[in-house]
């Protein structure tokens, strides 16, 4: 029997939550793709538990949102019930894992990102969301520094493992503007005093990768043109074939849960 999709009333903060909280369920997805694939065993329980970490800030902000909603719907059905277009995740986190280069460069520019995002959130008016960030933080703290670690190593290691880790940069640059950007109804809300403006943050994320990069002997391109999208439903072609994986147990035995 088909399940029909939830529909969410998206006021401006319902709407931000399930940003944050999209973009933890989709990399934490995306990294659990990891488990029993990773280089190295250390490496593979490594990967597994950052997931189980952003899955877990996942379901704190889904179930934050659904309290702000107000209806029926809760941290599975917003998790698992909501078409493409509804998922508001950035771009980045939805791309591919590629080589293992690719992933923990896709993993360094979000934690870089996250960790500052956070630590500025725990001074939000909003309690819960303060209370969220505080916790978040401490595991973004670690994710970073875990990928910061790898990125190096690949960067000043062989030849083969600076050309890929350049190659991934290289490519997953262009999605990392989006993390930045901000619309109307999240303007008022930064105006509010409830949530942090990402714009501010862009000069100390770009402080903290440069001096990574710089370390790993790796080069920031210098294109300025970024993806938009994934903020307002316009996905890359992967995040379908995700979310056909993320949500095939609850589409096909409706009424599970966490």
């Amino acid at each position: 029997m088909a399940v029909a999709n939830i529909q969410v009333a998206e006021t401006p903060l319902v709407l931000y939550a399930l940003r944050r909280a999209d973009d933890a369920l989709i990399l934490g997805h995306r990294l659990s793709e990891w488990c029993g694939h990773a280089p190295m065993l250390e490496e593979d329980m490594a990967l597994s538990n950052i997931a189980l970490d952003l899955i877990g800030q996942a379901r704190e902000v889904y179930s934050y949102a659904a309290k702000v909603e107000g209806k029926d719907n809760d941290e599975d059905k917003l998790a698992y019930l909501r078409d493409v277009r509804q998922y508001r995740n950035l771009l980045l986190v939805e791309q591919p894992n590629g080589d293992f280069a690719q992933t923990l460069v896709r993993q360094f520019f979000y934690a870089a990102f996250a960790d500052i995002y956070w630590r500025a959130m725990m001074k939000s008016r909003d309690a819960t969301l303060a209370a969220i960030a505080a916790k978040s933080e401490k595991e973004s703290a670690y994710h970073l520094r875990h990928a910061s670690e790898w990125i190096i190593r690949l960067g000043d290691g062989t030849d083969e493992s600076h050309a890929r880790a350049q190659e991934a940069i290289n490519h997953l640059w262009a999605f990392t503007g989006e993390m930045f950007a901000v619309d109307d109804g999240e303007r008022a809300l930064i105006d509010a005093g409830i949530v942090v403006d990402p714009g501010t943050l862009r000069g100390r994320w770009l402080t903290t990768i440069s001096d990574v990069i710089g370390e790993a002997k790796l080069v920031l391109p210098q294109n300025d043109w970024m993806q938009q999208g994934g903020r307002a439903g316009r996905h890359s072609e992967h995040l379908g074939h995700l979310l056909s994986e993320l949500q095939s147990m609850q589409r096909t035995f409706p009424g599970l849960t966490w």
